[in-house]
Order: structure tokens, then C-alpha cells, then sequence
């Protein structure tokens, strides 16, 4: 399955952020190691990083817009918890039907990583 992951990003000061990304990938990581191919937002961490730097001044809204197309492609969504963003994504996902699970354990092996190439 393709999985998105959702949850906290921004936070109060720079090393809450980079535990929250840290975090997301750890799920991803998980969720790889399940046979799945998650879609991790927070990596947006560094382009929202490197536009900076190069003054482009990306928005809060612009990387909604950018998740929310990414999480349409998707087969089911990772609430890691509670966040403004992390809401609207879950909120999109129910009404577009796509699945959704609360935690990485319910998530199943998939058919694929059973079979070893």
C-alpha cells in the first residue's frame, strides 16, 4: 500500500520540529520494512529549510495543498497524532474513503514483502 503519514510538525522551537520529522520517518521506515512505500510530509522540513535560505517564503498553505494532492494517490493514511495539519489530512481522508489506521501494529505485512526477490 501506498501510506501516508500524518502528524505533528510544526512545533516551538527547531529541535521539537526535527523530533516530529525524526518521528514520521521512523514510521516510514516501519511501514518500508512492512513492504508498503510510505509518503513522509514532514521531509518537506528541508525544502521548507532550503526556502528559506533562498527567501522564497513557502507557506503554511502551500505545503497543505502539496500534502493533501500527495495523500489522494494514497491507499491509507498513518495518524501518528494530533496537529492542525495532521487534522485536515485525516479529515480529507475520511471523506475521500481512503483508509486510515492509528497505529503502525495494525498494519499488516504486506503480500509482496512476503516473497523475497
Amino acid at each position: 500500500m501506498r501510506i501516508y503519514v500524518a502528524g505533528p510538525y510544526t512545533a516551538p522551537d527547531p529541535s521539537s520540529v526535527e523530533r516530529n520529522v525524526l518521528k514520521a520517518i521512523d514510521a516510514g521506515i516501519e511501514l518500508v520494512s512492512k513492504g508498503h512505500a510510505p509518503y513522509i510530509p514532514h521531509l518537506t522540513h528541508y525544502v521548507d529549510l532550503r526556502s528559506k535560505e533562498k527567501n522564497v517564503g513557502l507557506k503554511w498553505e502551500d505545503y497543505i495543498r502539496w500534502d493533501i494532492h500527495w495523500l489522494e494517490l494514497c491507499d491509507a493514511l498513518l495518524y501518528l497524532g494530533e496537529s492542525r495539519g495532521a487534522r485536515i489530512e485525516l479529515e480529507h481522508a475520511k471523506k475521500k474513503g481512503i483508509k486510515i489506521f492509528y497505529d503502525s501494529k495494525e498494519i499488516p505485512v504486506s503480500e509482496e514483502k512476503k516473497f523475497q526477490f
